[in-house]
Order: structure tokens, then sequence, then C-alpha cells
């Protein structure tokens, strides 16, 4: 049977040979690492997708997710900066320095203490701010659930979820404020609209949730809907008035 060793060994010796300058791939060849970030994304998303719909394609999936770590590591071995083995070195310390419970004398029963080690572990490691660590290519709704998360780790949080409602309130008010004013600025309207955006994804952190995907089943969910009425009106809802979608949309959630 051949090892994990020998078969990740043969998958580095692939790309190798997808980059070679003379007798590799065309596509291969012209990658960058700039070029190459829409589709680790694209394989990012693809995998969260086979979890929630399609497990069994989870193995394809995640393979497409390693073929872009191998080929940004081969790249930079192509531009003598790193190597894949720096990658796993640097993650293998990486995972033996901030579990000191599992790999040192310190004790962490609960996930919650292990997430304190973490985090602890990582402002060690030089960090300068607490929000420091949150990419700004996250999605939006993900960066908000992090630096709420992040922040309440330093106690900078509502005391309760009924703080979090009150101040939703507070910002949902503060938009139809601007809506109903004639003369807002559109940037005021924009700016009161983010606030409403950060205060709800910070009330859905609060109650347990996170509101990516939560957005994420609402858009499901939706789509799933249209579908139906679409199929309802054999295939051709713009051909209805508005009046003949509503009763068409009410049977629909009716029935999901």
């Amino acid at each position: 049977m051949t090892s994990t060793q020998d078969l990740f060994s043969r998958l580095v010796d692939i790309i190798r040979q997808l980059r070679d300058p003379e007798t590799g791939c065309p596509w291969d060849k012209e990658q960058t690492h700039a070029s190459l970030k829409p589709f680790l994304i694209e394989e990012a998303y693809e995998t969260l997708d086979a979890i929630d719909n399609a497990p069994e394609k989870l193995p394809e999936e995640l393979g497409d997710v390693l073929l872009q770590v191998l080929l940004h590591a081969q790249i930079g071995s192509d531009e003598k900066a790193f190597s894949i083995d720096d990658v796993i070195t640097i993650l293998s310390e990486k995972m033996i320095h901030r579990h000191p419970h599992i790999f040192g004398d310190e004790s962490a029963t609960t996930p919650e203490e292990v997430i304190d080690t973490w985090e602890k572990r990582k402002e060690a490691e030089g960090r300068k701010s607490t929000l420091s660590g949150v990419p700004s290519s996250f999605p939006a709704l993900l960066r908000c659930h992090e630096i709420g998360r992040k922040v309440a780790r330093v106690g900078f949080d509502w005391d309760s979820v009924g703080g979090v409602q009150k101040k939703v309130a507070e910002e949902a008010k503060e938009l139809l404020e601007e809506l109903m004013n004639d003369e807002a600025p559109e940037s005021r309207i924009e700016e009161e609209f983010g606030d409403l955006l950060f205060t709800l994804a910070q009330l859905a952190r609060k109650l347990g949730f996170h509101s990516e995907e939560l957005l994420q089943k609402a858009n499901d969910k939706f789509i799933q809907r249209f579908e139906k009425l679409e199929e309802l009106s054999d295939g051709n809802p713009s051909e209805l008035s508005r009046q003949d979608l509503e009763e068409l949309w009410k049977k629909v959630k009716a029935g999901f």
C-alpha cells in the first residue's frame, strides 16, 4: 500500500512538472500568486458547498483546495522565495506552539479554554492589535463577525442580547430618519445603512449565530421559492402582473 508520504511526494512532483519552464502546461506556467487569488476563493466556497450539500464530493473539493496550496508553494519555489517544505514546517511549528495543552505542560479542557490559549499565543507572537488578525479580504459579514468576536474577548461588548437589540432599534431609527429626510446626502444614508448591518451582525453573534451563514441560508431559501414561482408561472414570471406575482409568492411561501 502506498504511504501518505509517497502520495504527497508524487503530487508535489506533478505540480512541479506542470510548472516546468520548458515542458510544463502553458496555463500553469503563467500563473502567479495574484492570478490564482480568485481560484483559491472559488475552491474554498465549493468546499463549503460540498460540506452543506454534497459530502460525497468533499474529498475532491479538498483536493482542489490542496492544489491551490501546492501551486502557490511551487511558484514560491520557482521564485526562490519559499518551498512546500517551508509551508509545512511553519504550519507544524505553529500548531505545536499554539497547542501547549497538547504538546506542552499547560491545561485546556474546554473549547473556550483552547480558543483563549490560541489567542494569547498569537498575541505573544507580536500581534499589534486585537483586530490585526482580521483580514480585510474577508467577506463583509464574516469580517464583521470576527471583529465583534475578537473585541468581545477583551471586554468590549454588550452585556446582554437585550443591549444589542436596543442598539439595532436605535440604528434602524437613525436610518429611517435619514431616508425620510429629502436633504440627506447619499453618503449619510450609506453610513447609517452600514451601521445597521454591522449591528445586526453583532446581534446574530450574541445569539450564537453566524450572520454569513444566516444570509447564505436566506439566499438559498429565496432561490428555492423563486424557482418554484417560475414553475407555477410556466417559466414566464415577467408576463404576469405584480398582483399575480404576489399571489403566486404567497402560495409558494405557504408550501415552504
